[in-house]
């Protein structure tokens, strides 16, 4: 069991017994069905990639509670909701993180977070305010910017899906993406993080470079991308290199 617990605690100095009882659970459970996956989950993705300087730990959380939530798995979202605490990542922003995606992954999946970080929370007594409200006063927005992307959207689709170009505009990019609790470079990765698990190669230009506009750096995204290797399979991070190679081609340097 201490060998087992060792890998967690190579993610940070100090994880509270939650995520360490979480990770030793599952950790034991893979060396009885798959001693070669555990071998991986240990030196490899626990013991390598969770180390490495170009993304923080609380950074390399948000991204993959993201894919967890995109990819509805629940499985390993008790351990992750943990981690994430550990490693910086405030309840009210793990909240929000879960009520964006409803919007880019889809209600059940957001709700099935939902069911995991309430007893994520309940354990260790998060209560209500250390939530975000529901209705906070929300950040400033660019209204040239906003103007120019809701312009481009109706003269697209507006003639054929008005209600999602209605939607898209009052409810995503003038409420949504302005609620404060979660930083808009955060927002950000956590739905290029989500596009990527998803393979939604089309929405990722845009999403990719308004994270760069919100202050996520070329090398981040390229390590966010290298961290979801592991965790949405090689496949759906080789769809999304063309795309996010042409954003970061079209970037000054």
């Amino acid at each position: 069991m201490k060998f087992l617990a060792a890998a967690i605690t190579t993610l940070t100095l100090m994880t509270s017994s939650a995520t360490q009882a979480e990770g030793t659970k599952m950790l034991d459970d893979v060396r009885m069905v798959a001693p070669a996956l555990e071998k991986y989950t240990q030196g490899t993705l626990l013991g390598d990639v969770w180390k490495r300087p170009g993304l923080s730990a609380r950074d390399r959380s948000i991204v993959t509670i993201a894919a967890l939530i995109a990819r509805n798995q629940a499985i390993e979202m008790p351990f992750y909701f943990n981690l994430a605490l550990d490693s910086g990542v405030k309840p009210r922003e793990i909240s929000e993180v879960i009520t964006h995606l409803a919007f880019y992954s889809g209600w059940a999946n957001a709700m099935l977070a939902v069911t995991a970080a309430k007893n994520v929370f309940a354990a260790r007594n998060i209560g209500s305010d250390q939530l975000p409200a529901a209705s906070p006063s929300l950040l400033p927005i660019d209204e040239a910017a906003e103007a120019q992307r809701a312009t481009r959207v109706e003269q697209q689709f507006g003639a054929w899906v008005p209600g999602v170009v209605q939607y898209t505009t009052d409810i995503l990019f003038r409420d949504l993406w302005l609620r404060p609790d979660l930083a808009p470079r955060d927002r950000s990765l956590v739905t290029v993080s989500a596009l990527i698990a998803a393979g939604q190669v089309a929405q990722i230009p845009y999403h990719l470079g308004r994270a760069m506009d919100n202050g996520l750096t070329q090398p981040q995204a390229a390590e966010a991308i290298t961290h979801l290797a592991f965790y949405v399979g090689w496949p759906n991070v080789f769809s999304a290199l063309p795309v996010a190679k042409e954003v970061f081609e079209k970037r000054p340097r």
